[in-house]
C-alpha cells in the first residue's frame, strides 16, 4: 500500500487498480455497509477499516453479502480478530454518494463507498483517502465474497468518435439545407418553352400565382 506520505499524489489517472497488499488488524466494530448491485445480486459491500502497525488506517471493501448476511452476526467466521494481510486493487473514493441516492450518514445509509464520509461517521483519524477491494481470496464461511471489481477505464476513443460523427452530421444537414435553398432560387427564375399549334410561349414566373406570357409567331 502507498505510504501515508504519498496519499496527497494518489490520482485517478495513475494509480486507479494498481495491485497493493497491506497488512494489519480488522476494526470491526467499525464495519460499514454500503448499498451494492452484483453479479451475485443485490445487497452491501461490506467496508472494514483495517489499522497498519504504524497506526494508519485504510478502508477494505472485503467483499459482497447478501441481505440476509448483513448482520455481522450471521457471518462471524468471516471476521478474523488477529493478524491479516490484504491485497486487491486500489480504488478511488465515490464522493456523496449514487446517482439520485445521496449517502446519509445520521441514518446510516450508505449508496457509495465515501472515504472521507466514512472515516468520519466512524471517527477513523489517519485514514487513507481511498479504499482497496480484496482479491477473490476465500473467506471463512463463505461470506463477505471478494473479488468483484468490476473495472472500467475512461473510453476516449469512443468520446472522440462520436464527437466527430455528431460534427460530420451536424456539416451534412447544412449542406443539404443549403443545397434545397440553391435549387428553389433556380427554379423561381427559370422559362419554360411549350410549342402551342406550331407557335411556342414563353412564359416567366413573376409571381406566387401569376405568370406573364410572351407569344412569339
Amino acid at each position: 500500500m502507498p505510504v501515508s506520505s504519498s496519499w496527497p499524489a494518489i490520482n485517478t489517472a495513475d494509480d486507479e487498480y494498481r495491485r497493493v497488499s497491506v497488512a494489519g488488524r480488522f476494526l470491526h466494530d467499525r464495519e460499514t455497509l454500503v448499498q451494492a448491485v452484483t453479479e451475485a445480486g443485490g445487497g452491501f459491500w461490506v467496508l472494514t477499516p483495517l489499522q497498519t502497525a504504524d497506526g494508519a488506517i485504510v478502508l477494505v471493501n472485503r467483499g459482497f453479502v447478501p441481505p440476509d448476511r448483513r448482520d455481522q452476526a450471521t457471518r462471524r467466521e468471516g471476521n478474523p480478530a488477529g493478524p491479516v494481510k490484504v491485497t486487491g486493487l486500489l480504488r478511488m473514493t465515490e464522493p456523496k454518494g449514487a446517482f439520485l441516492r445521496k449517502n446519509d450518514p445520521e441514518q446510516d445509509r450508505w449508496y457509495s463507498r465515501d472515504v472521507a464520509a466514512i472515516a468520519a461517521a466512524r471517527g477513523l483519524p489517519q485514514t487513507a483517502p481511498f479504499f482497496i477491494d480484496a482479491d477473490a481470496t476465500p473467506n471463512p464461511g463463505g461470506y463477505p465474497l471478494g473479488g468483484l471489481t468490476v473495472v472500467r477505464f475512461p473510453n476516449n476513443h469512443l468520446i472522440y468518435a462520436l464527437t466527430w460523427f455528431g460534427l460530420a452530421l451536424m456539416i451534412a444537414g447544412r449542406l443539404m439545407f443549403v443545397a434545397r435553398g440553391g435549387m428553389h432560387l433556380r427554379g423561381s427564375g427559370t422559362r419554360d418553352s411549350t410549342p402551342v399549334g406550331g407557335d411556342s410561349i414563353s412564359a416567366r414566373r413573376t409571381g406566387a400565382d401569376a405568370e406573364t406570357a410572351i407569344q412569339s409567331g
